[in-house]
């Protein structure tokens, strides 16, 4: 099996097969393109969303704070907890711990949540530190999604751009070689998108319109623009002329080969609006200085199509991510 997260069909054949759900307040669990689970308990959900971070050698608590606590954005709802399991090789040095957990709090400051509990270990199992996380929200019955209001014709709007934490990723992982042949100004650039990963308040801002949200992770924009369209049973057309690509995303994607449409991209949230509301979600967006671009819609016609100038390519399900053909 390739390295990175399951295919589409070996997820539905090795896992989603094989679990079922047989409590009456569960709302929503393990599903194509939906990022939390949600558990009705009388008049609140309770969210949960759960991800490693196996990709990266560096930044460990800050992404393992944001990855984790975007899902519960994608709901709209402020993160109220999470929760960290470090595993360790042997050899680690307590300083190289006491750093991760330091970097997680200080990232869990800057969007409210607190690190309330998890479990760490130094074992054998693992040839590099990962870092686990599982995030949890608390949200009001009455303002749950749901996925029947999507309709062909609403658009797909993204915050900031695509392809921002792996350019991060591989800014840091591959810092000499990025700094030798593409220069200071693009490395510089690449690292501070790091700093951009959170979507907490994207999720916020844009929920007054959303009539759904997806964090786009592994598979990048077009693994998103895939699973999103997938989980309403629609089909879904783009345009890479209105998708924003950063810089420092396009000179290192270009460098190594590989495609920042197919980049992990937590960081850039995708949300479901109607054609009604698409301007004013942008313009509330941007006075909370967050960019948004219209990239597309969804379509009765169950195809994803990419438009590119007089071309049309068809998205296939996603694979995986062209990080792992880079670190």
């Amino acid at each position: 099996m390739k390295v990175g997260k399951l295919t589409i069909e070996d997820l539905k054949d090795l896992v989603l097969n094989n679990i079922k759900v047989s409590n009456k307040n569960i709302l929503s669990s393990g599903e194509i393109g939906n990022d939390c689970s949600a558990i009705k308990v009388d008049n609140k959900i309770i969210y949960l969303s759960s991800d490693p971070i196996t990709g990266s050698s560096n930044n460990l608590g800050k992404l393992a704070i944001n990855i984790n606590c975007n899902d519960i954005a994608t709901e709209g709802i402020q993160p109220l907890g999470i929760m960290l399991t470090i595993l360790a090789p042997a050899g680690t040095t307590r300083e190289e711990i006491a750093q991760i957990v330091k970097e997680a709090q200080k990232e869990a400051d800057k969007i409210n949540v607190s690190i309330i509990g998890g479990h760490t270990e130094i074992t054998n199992s693992v040839n590099k530190i990962v870092v686990s996380a599982t995030s949890i929200g608390v949200g009001e019955t009455k303002n749950f999604k749901n996925k029947n209001n999507v309709v062909p014709g609403d658009r797909i709007v993204i915050t900031k751009g695509v392809g921002i934490e792996g350019t991060g990723i591989i800014a840091f992982e591959k810092e000499e070689e990025i700094l030798t042949q593409l220069g200071k100004s693009i490395l510089d650039e690449a690292k501070l998108l790091l700093d951009k990963t959170s979507v907490v308040k994207d999720g916020l801002v844009a929920n007054k319109y959303a009539k759904g949200m997806h964090d786009v992770t592994e598979g990048g924009i077009l693994g998103a623009v895939w699973e999103t369209s997938s989980l309403y049973n629609l089909g879904a057309e783009i345009d890479y002329k209105k998708i924003k690509i950063h810089k420092s995303t396009q000179e290192i994607c270009k460098y190594f080969s590989i495609d920042p449409l197919k980049l992990i991209s937590s960081g850039t949230m995708l949300i479901i609006v109607s054609q009604e509301n698409v301007h004013n979600l942008i313009e509330d967006l941007k006075k909370n200085n967050i960019p948004a671009f219209d990239i597309g819609q969804l379509t009765k016609n169950p195809e994803k199509i990419l438009k590119f100038d007089n071309k049309i390519e068809i998205i296939p399900s996603p694979e995986s991510d062209d990080l792992y053909k880079v670190v």
